[in-house]
């Protein structure tokens, strides 16, 4: 079920109406509900595949049971690996088996050994990288004796399968998620109404930002050979928006959707493109899947203790394995690999902590900053055109006709008039996330204005541009396919 879909639209309120006028007295039923929701919820893709999340709920939460039970090492290492086996085991063979099958084979090929192998007409289960990714969370803090394992399942098959956020995140920790079903909820109208407002904006970034971007970057990715380079530029700008309307918008819309029930999630995007420098775009870009690395994995391996040697060795790892997390192709392992290189020189001079703090200016950055966020903005442009890249060979010959004398010239494709208020609609967007970039989300001030009128004016500035632009056929979110 899309966020951006007809479906959601009665969705939504019937489970509301459900949660606060027929359970709300009684949290063992609320969280019943937000069980069955979210099954509904992620049955409507495929109901098979139910039945992982499910058996990966038995399995972690028996881990967590069995962690709370012994004290001997052996047996606690033991549970935590079965539970890493299962969830990641499943991560494996969905998404991963034929690419290590065709990988394997090609490599045995360059030594003149020819193997056959069968690949597999695999399904990728929507959400699974983010889910498994979630349940993982909950084991690894119980046996590191961070969380207090429950013995709830309602409260934790509903923390595992929560829908706003089930199947593109945020990727929530339990420490922060589970114990909030075990509180009471009470209806908040100011919480309601943030959250509101932060659905509406999470919709704007996706059917007016990313669905229009959407258009014009599959057409230029997709003709790439026959474009010059100036369009091939636009390409690469309009995937650049695409993507963070696309997810952020999602982030946004799972947020405020938590809200309405009276849950905090954890924010995911912090403007990104406003980053002077390519690690303060890793502390604001995708924030639950670069803090999952880095406190699971990264800071495990020794963080960036240590020689050199092995902050290099930490930082390639930590880069290559969140590429490779978002999809089973070289592109994105290349794309994690320009992102290391980027952040390496940052981490080696210890100035990776330079920028915490959003840039300043009331109106407009300094010069220094501006020019400090257009170079780390180019830096982020170029890295996406692996990542939208069909293949490696793809990304070089996009790349190969950008950096040539057509660069220049004026872009020629199908629908430019089109694109010329498509990039005036990208204009007004930044300058509103520029505008509301010390809040939670950029319109997240209008709660402040005190005038309703001009409060109102504002929204339906917002619900006209979502109604105008919007296309004709519901557009999955990029994430569904991570």
């Amino acid at each position: 079920m899309l966020f951006n879909s007809l479906d959601f639209a009665v969705f939504l309120p019937i489970v509301f109406i459900l949660y606060w006028f027929v359970t709300n007295k009684n949290l063992k039923f609320q969280n019943l509900l937000i069980v069955v929701a979210s099954y509904v919820f992620y049955g409507w893709w495929d109901w098979r595949f139910l039945s992982l999340i499910f058996f990966s709920t038995i399995v972690d939460y028996s881990v967590g049971l069995g962690l709370n039970k012994t004290s001997s090492k052996r047996k606690r290492k033991l549970l935590l690996w079965t539970s890493i086996a299962v969830n990641i085991g499943f991560l494996g063979f969905f998404k991963y088996y034929n690419f290590f099958l065709e990988n394997f084979i090609a490599a045995f090929s360059l030594f003149g050994k020819e193997i056959s192998g069968s690949s597999l007409n695999i399904i990728l289960p929507v959400g699974i990288s983010f889910y498994t990714f979630q349940t993982l969370s909950y084991t690894i803090d119980v046996y590191k004796k961070k969380l207090e394992p429950t013995s709830n399942f309602i409260s934790f098959s509903a923390f595992v399968s929560f829908f706003p956020q089930l199947v593109a995140g945020p990727i929530e920790r339990a420490t922060n998620l589970l114990p909030q079903f075990y509180k009471r909820r009470v209806f908040d109208y100011t919480k309601a109404a943030d959250g509101m407002r932060q659905i509406l904006w999470g919709l704007f970034k996706k059917v007016v930002i990313a669905d229009n971007c959407a258009e014009f970057a599959d057409q230029i990715f997709n003709n790439s050979a026959d474009l010059n380079g100036s369009t091939l530029l636009l390409g690469a700008f309009f995937f650049t928006f695409q993507i963070y309307g696309d997810f952020s918008g999602y982030s946004d819309i799972a947020i405020g959707t938590a809200r309405l029930f009276g849950f905090n999630l954890m924010k995911n995007f912090a403007f990104p493109y406003f980053s002077r420098d390519i690690a303060e775009f890793w502390r604001r870009w995708h924030i639950s899947l670069s803090t999952w690395f880095r406190d699971y994995l990264y800071i495990p391996l020794g963080g960036s203790r240590g020689s050199n040697a092995m902050k290099v060795r930490n930082t390639f790892i930590i880069f290559i394995v969140s590429g490779f997390w978002h999809g089973a192709n070289w592109t994105f392992i290349v794309w994690g690999a320009l992102n290391a290189l980027y952040f390496l020189p940052l981490l080696i001079t210890k100035n990776n902590r330079n920028n915490m703090e959003v840039v300043s200016g009331k109106y407009l950055p300094g010069f220094k900053e501006f020019g400090l966020i257009t170079l780390t903005f180019s830096l982020t442009v170029f890295t996406w055109i692996f990542f939208r890249a069909e293949n490696i060979s793809h990304a070089f010959s996009y790349i190969g006709g950008i950096l040539n004398e057509s660069l220049f010239d004026i872009p020629e494709f199908e629908g430019r008039l089109k694109a010329l208020r498509t990039i005036i609609l990208i204009a007004f967007f930044v300058l509103a996330e520029w505008f509301g970039r010390k809040e939670k989300f950029a319109i997240a001030n209008l709660a402040n204005v005190n005038k309703k009128a001009i409060r109102w004016s504002v929204y339906c500035l917002i619900m006209f541009l979502i109604a105008m632009y919007m296309q004709t056929e519901e557009t999955p979110f990029i994430y569904f396919q991570f």
